[in-house]
């Protein structure tokens, strides 16, 4: 796949869901991952140059648990708000990054921490 992303109006649409690599997608909704030793996956979307872009992003590592505990969560949480890309620009607020995922959806700020220890 291309660096910059898919066109969203390259894609099939289908009663709102959008067809990509062979898989009907919602954007911006993570599903079960399809990729090796991957939790999640999602069909991220981003503005660039005016057009919205679409990039598939799979992220959370199998065999890891997430959001077990306030201490492990404060942990992950200031760690990973410190990761850039190769361009050094901070992940944390990227939707095309892994890292923007796993803050939002498997160690969200804003919920108690209550997930699995192992997955």
């Amino acid at each position: 796949m291309k660096k910059s992303g898919v066109s969203l109006s390259e894609l099939t649409c289908v009663k709102g869901k959008y067809l990509y690599l062979g898989t009907l997608f919602s954007l911006n909704k993570p599903i079960k991952s399809t990729a090796k030793g991957k939790k999640l996956m999602v069909l991220a979307s981003k503005i660039i140059s005016g057009e919205k872009k679409v990039k598939l992003v799979h992220f959370g590592a199998l065999g890891y648990g997430h959001n077990y505990s306030e201490k492990a969560k404060r942990s992950y949480l200031a760690r990973s708000a410190k990761i850039r890309d190769k361009n050094g620009k901070l992940t944390r607020n990227d939707p095309w990054s892994a890292n923007y995922w796993a803050r939002k959806i498997l160690w969200p700020v804003n919920k108690p921490a209550d997930g699995p220890r192992y997955t």
